[in-house]
């Protein structure tokens, strides 16, 4: 059983810091994430570590995000180009979204009020949904699709509350057929067939690799305190749990998609 509760927050875009230094903003519609991936490095931060409950378990609804967003979209435009991450610390179309619609109602105030670029971070196929909305803010929006892996047996050890595989590839096809940019992330690297580049071809022609070590915002140190690296003892898959495991992947990927297609880390996320 979740455990959900609305919340009353005085702003809705965080200046964008660390790894997101890119971006002028972040903006997360949620706090709290009920995929609850194991590996995920927001389990380590402050907005976890001092919420009670475990990570996945509970979910804070934003209410008036849409209202806050018009008004410091307004602002932050007034200042300079805007660029938003969405989402930095949840994912903004995690299953509450169905019913709550707070990132619907913040894609609404974006097509009004324009940011000079959005990307949207999800694992979600739920992003579907919201494809007349993306479709309007045409080239100044990309949405990145998670896909770790292509093994189901692999999604379900590490992120069993995420959805399957192929409802994602299906969710990218269809973004991309519709004119909407899109990526996929490998993010983090997780085991996978030399077949997966071969199933990403036909659909996207950018994809992102980032893993533990580069993409944590602390070299790794954030997973390494979540005890993931008995997951992989556990499956016996150790060599997969490394600093230069990436690269197995990204010679995989450039035999099959061409180098400037396939981004490494922060530069895959970057506007």
């Amino acid at each position: 059983m979740k455990d959900y509760m609305y919340k009353h927050p005085k702003s809705i875009l965080n200046k964008g810091t660390g790894f997101l230094s890119g971006y002028s903003h972040t903006l997360n519609p949620y706090t709290g994430c009920s995929f609850g991936c194991t590996y995920c490095y927001v389990r380590q931060m402050p907005v976890s570590l001092f919420h009670e409950g475990e990570w996945g378990e509970w979910v804070d609804i934003k209410n008036g995000a849409a209202t806050l967003l018009k008004k410091e979209l307004k602002r932050a435009k007034s200042k300079g180009r805007v660029t938003i991450f969405m989402s930095s610390s949840t994912d903004p179309y995690q299953p509450i979204e169905y019913k709550e619609k707070i990132t619907r109602s913040l894609l609404e105030v974006m097509v009004e009020e324009s940011p000079d670029f959005l990307f949207v971070q999800t694992r979600s196929p739920l992003v579907r949904r919201d494809i007349d909305l993306l479709q309007q803010l045409k080239e100044k929006v990309r949405v990145s699709m998670t896909i770790e892996t292509d093994q189901e047996s692999i999604r379900k050890h590490f992120t069993p509350e995420a959805p399957p595989i192929k409802a994602r590839l299906k969710t990218l096809q269809l973004l991309g057929e519709a004119g909407i940019p899109i990526q996929a992330t490998i993010a983090p690297v997780l085991p996978s067939s030399e077949e997966f580049p071969h199933q990403l071809r036909s659909i996207v022609d950018r994809v992102c690799i980032d893993d533990f070590f580069m993409g944590d915002g602390s070299g790794g140190k954030r997973t390494s305190r979540l005890g993931i690296k008995t997951k992989y003892e556990t499956l016996n898959l150790e060599e997969w749990y490394s600093p230069s495991a990436y690269r197995k992947i990204y010679e995989r990927f450039i035999q099959v998609f061409s180098e400037d297609q396939v981004l490494i880390s922060k530069h895959g996320f970057e506007p």
